[in-house]
């Protein structure tokens, strides 16, 4: 067994060569449903449990995120889930903050200690903004998001009810995403008969917002911009994963370039464990490829229930350490 023992130059990690892989793929299969790579959590398992804390964890959270997400948007454009005008936003938004993210994280948080407690408050804002999601109170006057739910609920019943044989009852073929208008000021588009909108300044903000946060930690920004799109937006999850990951991916490989290229400060490592970033990718590739396609099997309220526990546990744990 010791021949599956690799040792790691880059981040001094030493690990069973199948852990990677394993670990990716469980946590992609579920995160991707959310358009979300998984990369967030990823770093976390990277820095507490292979004590991999220098800045260069960061960049090769990139790696993953570059080898791991084509699998998951091949699903989505495949399936017509890629609404095109939220992810060129979110592309150009975040593109410039993840060059600025690169210097925050170098210049100002080396110390994996104040790092964590950084994100930490932000991913708490998002995971206690999903949870409150769920709640009644939040969904008075979301017209378009109750008729998408009941719609999704009455197409698995009539499914099982005319099928005898066990089915896989998600969304229709013809629930894809239709573009109504695309300006500098306003979005719309279409989804299964619902329309929804929003501010392309607006968006472009805080994609560029998201871009500076996802660029210092090194996840390209897919946790927190989906998040917040189903949340403040009031997107559905179904059109926002797609995007999400296309940005994810984009920015990644931006990401890697800024962490391989530019200087750091005199022994400071920035970049990537290319070996372990390509295992991580590897798992992930299969695990983004099942949670893209299982996703319009699972209802949204499960989804983004799923997502808000898991973010804020990670956010309290990281606010933890950091008082601890």
């Amino acid at each position: 067994m010791d021949a599956f023992f690799v040792h790691f130059d880059v981040s001094g990690v030493d690990t069973w060569v199948f852990l990677p892989p394993l670990v990716a793929f469980v946590v992609s299969l579920f995160t991707s449903m959310g358009g979300v790579s998984g990369a967030f959590l990823l770093l976390p398992f990277q820095v507490s449990f292979l004590r991999f804390t220098s800045p260069s964890v960061s960049a090769t959270n990139f790696v993953f995120n570059i080898v791991a997400i084509p699998s998951g948007v091949y699903r989505y454009l495949k399936e017509g889930r890629m609404a095109w005008p939220l992810t060129w936003v979110v592309i150009v938004g975040t593109l410039p903050g993840v060059f600025i993210g690169y210097y925050l994280r170098v210049l100002y948080l080396p110390d994996p200690k104040t790092f964590k407690f950084f994100v930490g408050c932000v991913l708490l804002y998002i995971g206690v903004r999903l949870l409150y999601e769920m709640t009644p109170r939040s969904q008075r006057g979301k017209k378009e998001m109750k008729l998408l739910e009941e719609k999704f609920n009455q197409h698995v019943k009539k499914l099982r009810e005319s099928q005898k044989r066990r089915v896989s009852s998600g969304l229709p073929a013809e629930a894809v995403i239709k573009t109504l208008s695309f300006s500098l000021s306003r979005v719309e588009y279409e989804f299964w008969g619902q329309r929804f909108s929003f501010h392309t300044i607006g968006m472009f903000l805080l994609a560029f917002v998201v871009g500076i946060i996802g660029g210092t930690y090194g996840i390209g920004g897919g946790a927190i911009i989906a998040p917040f799109c189903v949340a403040i937006f009031n997107l559905p999850v179904y059109t926002v994963a797609g995007a999400a990951l296309m940005g994810t991916f984009l920015t990644s490989i931006a990401g890697v370039f800024f962490y391989s290229v530019i200087p750091a400060t005199e022994g400071l490592t920035t970049r990537p464990d290319w070996l372990l970033g390509l295992l991580f990718g590897a798992g992930g590739f299969a695990g983004m490829y099942c949670g893209a396609r299982l996703q319009k099997y699972v209802p949204q309220k499960f989804i983004k229930l799923m997502l808000g526990v898991i973010i804020t546990f990670l956010a309290v744990r990281y606010i933890f350490q950091f008082f601890g």
